[in-house]
């Protein structure tokens, strides 16, 4: 069962040109589009399913800068900046609320790991501080778990998934932005050596920049046309919770759980330690490349081979632009949930924090995310192919920073000066 987004009346027209085509209607992509369209530049947006459909409306909704890489961080703090503006931006409440995120340690070697990354940061004047296990009963209060201390950021925050796409897809529509939904694009056209267009199952659409927003599909896309994109699929469970009385506003991580307060007063749930690695085809072909991921990760990764294999297997790697293409195949993808993880996680929260004893679980839910082999996005241009610029490969964290890897995307596409220094997001590192 999918999460329940806030719907939206997209456009029931097929443009024939524009000046850039956005592949993708999740968060990202939506965010890209809001902002060429308020520099009025005409843009349309083509998702072969419903727009957030997949991992934007199921990911668990933090924004956070607390163990991120330090070259990651300047885009964690420009998304801060634009999450608090973003209910006056689209003219609706996104969710967002700065209540802070805290990781709580059980042992010592959990917290210097906490405390390695504090380090790490010391020069970028964050906010962020250690706890002690006395301060964390403070901010947590009816708590029973034995912490060894933890790491607070108070200005980390959280915002709703199933909102926030919506307002902003919203919000671009009424600048002009056209949305096409059930539209896959089978390929990219090219003309001079350089992108003029998509071929779509509903026909083509002309245009001078491509951005692919694909999140997980984007590799399939590249591949078929001989373009090598590094990513792997994880697939996180989750569990929602009716409103009930909480012990804090504060998201909490534990190494083997995480709650975080919903707007309407229900709490999201995950097993934070244990990540379902269903084995595909792509595993074997890129695993070396993931090889100091792999070794780093090891205890997180819940491997399996079943169903997930044969499905993915059964879709195409090649086609035709004439042909039905593994976008029209699976307009939405809704991996099976692993009941069992969101059992430990309930089973684990309660055990720390009783008031959860009685919390009654409204849904369930299961996203897949797409990793690169060190879990930084690839926001950039491709050499390959001139007009083409990917956002894509959040490894997990595309929702917190979207609004940042949006703009940047957008400046990008714009030849417009960056709204932070790409470098660390580029192409070309995996080459």
């Amino acid at each position: 069962m999918s999460p329940r987004i806030e719907p939206v009346q997209t456009s029931l027209e097929f443009p024939s040109a524009t000046t850039v085509v956005i592949i993708g209607g999740g968060i990202i992509g939506l965010t890209a589009a809001l902002t060429l369209a308020e520099r009025n530049v005409p843009v349309v947006v083509l998702e072969k399913g419903r727009i957030a459909g997949e991992q934007s409306s199921r990911n668990l909704g933090w924004v956070r800068k607390t163990s991120r890489h330090a070259h990651d961080i300047p885009m964690a703090l420009a998304a801060d900046r634009l999450w608090q503006q973003m209910p006056q931006r689209v003219g609706k409440d996104v969710g967002y609320r700065q209540a802070g995120i805290m990781f709580v340690a059980r042992n010592d070697a959990q917290m210097s790991m906490h405390e390695g990354w504090l380090n790490s940061v010391q020069a970028l004047s964050l906010d962020s501080r250690l706890l002690s296990a006395k301060e964390i009963a403070a901010m947590v209060p009816g708590g029973q778990g034995q912490w060894a201390g933890g790491i607070y950021t108070p200005s980390d925050a959280r915002a709703e998934p199933t909102l926030a796409a919506s307002a902003i897809a919203q919000a671009a529509m009424a600048k002009g932005v056209v949305i096409v939904e059930n539209c896959a694009v089978r390929s990219l056209l090219t003309a001079a050596g350089r992108v003029s267009g998509v071929a779509t199952e509903k026909g083509e659409v002309r245009c001078e920049q491509v951005l692919l927003a694909g999140g997980m599909w984007s590799r399939r896309l590249l591949g078929n046309h001989g373009i090598a994109l590094p990513t792997l699929p994880l697939t996180c469970s989750v569990l929602r919770t009716r409103p009930m009385d909480g012990p804090t506003d504060i998201a909490v991580g534990a190494p083997d759980f995480s709650f975080r307060k919903q707007k309407d007063g229900g709490f999201i749930v995950t097993q934070r330690g244990a990540l379902d690695a269903r084995l595909t085809l792509d595993h074997a072909l890129l695993g070396m490349q993931y090889l100091p991921a792999i070794k780093a990760q090891r205890d997180y990764l819940r491997v399996s081979f079943g169903k997930a294999f044969f499905k993915d297997l059964a879709l195409a790697r090649r086609w035709k632009t004439n042909g039905k293409t593994p976008f029209e195949r699976i307009r939405t993808l809704d991996p099976e949930v692993n009941h069992s993880l969101n059992e430990e996680a309930l089973r684990n929260l309660r055990a720390a924090w009783p008031v959860f004893q009685g919390a009654e679980i409204e849904q369930a839910w299961a996203g897949t995310i797409d990793v690169t082999p060190d879990s930084n996005p690839v926001i950039g241009r491709v050499a390959q192919m001139p007009g083409l610029t990917l956002a894509t490969g959040f490894s997990g964290h595309g929702f917190g920073t979207s609004p940042a890897a949006g703009q940047l995307a957008a400046d990008l596409v714009n030849g417009d000066a960056p709204l932070i220094d790409p470098a660390p997001y580029r192409f070309e590192r995996f080459a």
